[in-house]
C-alpha cells in the first residue's frame, strides 16, 4: 500500500508501506478521503508545534473514512462494503482518567499522526488501515465518503460546544474561521444560538462563516474596532468560543463578553499572558476544549439526518498521487478551507 509519510519539514513522501490484516476485533479498511488538519501543517511546514518535534518519519492524517474490505474474527454491527468514519482517536481504557469518564485526556492515548509521545503514533493516510471495529462508525445511507471523513473536526465542534454548556437563546462570538471554527458556528446555530458574529482576518474563511450561520463576519485585519459596538457597557456576548489561537484575537474578544459570560479557548497558539485583569473583574468562566469522545458517533448521526451540511467547508479534493500539492493548498488560508485526499 501506499502511505503520505513526514520525514522533516517541507520533506513529505508518499511510500510503498506494508499493509495488515485484522485480528480479533478487528477491521481493514481501504481509505476513501482523508481531511488535511492543522496540525498536519504544522508538521509538514515546520516539523511540528511547540516543543513536540519530528524525530523519526511518521505516516501524517487522522481525518479518514474508508469501505470495510475485511473482518477479524469476532466483530459484530459491519460488514464489508460499508462506508464507516474512523475515529482517530485511542484510549486506553484503563488510566485513571478514562475510569473517571475522560478518555479525551488519557494518559496512554493513541491518536493518529501524533509525534508527542517516541515512537511516534503512526496515523490515518494510507490506502489501508487495519483499525479496532470500535472505531468504525458506519455512515447513514446517503453520506459521501468526503462528508464521511469531516467526522473528526465536526466532533471537535461539538466538544466545544458541550464545554460552552447551555446554548439555547446566547448571543454568541466566534473568533477564527478556519474549518473548525466555521463547523463550530454550525454546531452553536443547532444547539439554539440566538445571534453568531464571527471574526477573522481574511475574507474566506469569512464568507464560509455567513454560510454556516453566522449575522455578521467581521475583517478585524481591515477594521480592528469591528467589535466596538459590542464592548459597550462591558460587554454583550454571553459566549466566546476562541478558535484562532491569537492571542491578540482572545484579548480583544473578551472585551465584547459581557459580565459572567463563558469563554471557551479551543485555538492552541502561544503560551502568552492572558488578559487576567478583564477575566477577574468580570468575573468570566475561562474554559478549554481538547479534542472529543462520544462526540465522533454524534457528528456522523447529525450529518446523516441532515442536520448538519458539512459539503460546503470541504473545497478542494487531490488524488494521492498529488498529495504534496495537496498540502501545499492547504496551507494557504487565503485560498482554501478543508482539503482533502481521494485515496480511492
Amino acid at each position: 500500500m501506499q502511505a503520505i509519510v513526514i520525514h522533516a519539514a517541507k520533506d513529505l513522501r508518499v511510500e510503498d508501506l506494508a499493509d495488515g490484516e485484522p485480528g480479533p476485533g478487528e477491521v481493514k479498511v481501504r481509505v476513501a478521503r482523508g481531511g488535511i488538519c492543522g496540525s498536519d501543517l504544522h508538521y509538514y511546514n515546520h516539523g511540528g508545534f511547540g516543543a513536540v518535534r519530528l524525530k523519526h518519519p511518521m505516516i501524517l492524517g487522522h481525518e479518514v473514512s474508508g469501505i470495510v474490505e475485511s473482518l477479524g474474527a469476532n466483530v459484530e454491527g459491519l460488514s464489508e462494503g460499508d462506508l464507516v468514519a474512523i475515529s482517530p482517536s485511542r484510549p486506553c481504557g484503563a488510566c485513571r482518567y478514562c475510569l473517571d469518564g475522560l478518555p479525551n485526556h488519557c494518559l496512554n492515548m493513541r491518536f493518529y499522526g501524533s509525534a508527542m509521545p517516541m515512537p511516534h503514533i503512526q496515523g490515518a493516510f494510507a490506502e489501508t488501515l487495519v483499525v479496532q471495529a470500535s472505531q468504525c462508525v458506519r455512515a447513514p445511507d446517503g453520506l459521501t465518503p468526503a462528508e464521511t471523513a469531516m467526522a473528526e473536526p465536526l466532533s471537535v465542534a461539538l466538544h466545544v460546544i458541550r464545554r460552552a454548556g447551555e446554548m439555547i437563546g446566547k448571543r454568541v462570538l466566534v473568533t477564527g474561521c478556519g474549518p473548525i471554527g466555521v463547523l463550530t458556528i454550525m454546531a452553536a446555530r443547532r444547539a439554539g444560538a440566538r445571534e453568531i458574529v464571527a471574526t477573522d482576518i481574511a475574507e474566506l474563511p469569512l464568507r464560509h462563516a455567513e454560510l454556516a450561520g453566522a449575522e455578521q463576519a467581521l475583517n478585524v485585519a481591515e477594521n480592528p474596532e469591528a467589535l466596538a459596538p459590542w464592548r459597550a457597557e462591558k460587554g454583550s456576548f454571553d459566549v466566546l468560543l476562541e478558535a484562532s489561537g491569537a492571542p491578540a484575537a482572545l484579548a480583544d474578544a473578551i472585551l465584547a463578553v459581557r459580565p459572567r459570560g463563558v469563554v471557551v479557548q479551543l485555538g492552541l497558539g502561544g503560551d502568552d499572558v492572558l488578559p487576567l485583569s478583564a477575566i477577574v473583574t468580570k468575573e468570566l468562566d475561562l474554559r478549554g476544549s481538547f479534542r472529543f469522545h462520544e462526540e465522533f458517533r454524534w457528528s456522523v448521526q447529525l450529518m446523516g439526518q441532515g442536520l448538519i451540511d458539512v459539503k460546503p467547508v470541504i473545497t478542494h479534493t487531490f488524488p494521492l498521487s498529488r498529495a504534496l500539492e495537496a498540502f501545499e493548498t492547504a496551507s494557504q488560508r487565503l485560498k482554501a478551507m478543508k482539503t482533502q485526499i481521494a485515496f480511492a
